[in-house]
């Protein structure tokens, strides 16, 4: 299969399963990229999804950078229609049934229901990144020590988001 029907397969599927947004799917997206397709190791895909959260824009900027990665710019065009184009055009057609049904009981189990799920798949997302991006113990102190101030804090993310680039800088890790 080439390298660009193989994006826009992955990504049109990954599209449709982004519940709560592209961060849902790493899990999957990890997997299809690194032991499926070895595209990538899994230092090299959590460096590229930390890429794409640095940079201004929407959240699915890894699809774009995976893409790039695999094709160059086709392949990043490929990556990023294919990510967006099955999820907009089924909110397009979902959108009016979701209206002309907001008073029945199954759409309020289904609200009520997508929340946890949501949670979960970001859970999981973000348990795959810790794993892959923290290969040494001041990694694993510093995603604690960030968890941590994000979680009990009141302090911008800019500032959490500076200190990592003076540490990287300096070399601690």
């Amino acid at each position: 299969m080439s390298p660009l029907l193989a994006l826009a397969l992955l990504f049109a599927e990954l599209s449709l399963l982004a519940i709560g947004g592209v961060a849902s799917t790493l899990p999957e997206m990890a997997r299809q990229a690194v032991d499926v397709y070895h595209w990538v190791d899994r230092a090299e895909f959590a460096g590229l999804f930390g890429l794409a959260q640095a940079a201004p824009g929407p959240n699915m900027l890894i699809a774009t950078l995976l893409g790039w990665h695999v094709a160059g710019l086709s392949g990043a065009l490929v990556a990023s229609t294919a990510m967006v184009l099955p999820s907009s055009t089924l909110t397009v057609f979902a959108a009016g049934a979701w209206e002309r049904f907001r008073t029945a009981r199954w759409r309020r189990v289904l609200q009520a229901a997508i929340t946890p799920i949501t949670a979960g798949l970001l859970l999981a997302a973000a348990t795959l990144l810790v794993r892959n991006a923290d290969r040494d113990w001041p990694a694993i102190l510093i995603t604690a020590g960030v968890a941590a101030i994000t979680l009990r804090g009141r302090l911008h993310p800019l500032w959490l988001l500076a200190a990592g680039a003076l540490i990287g800088v300096v070399g601690a890790t």
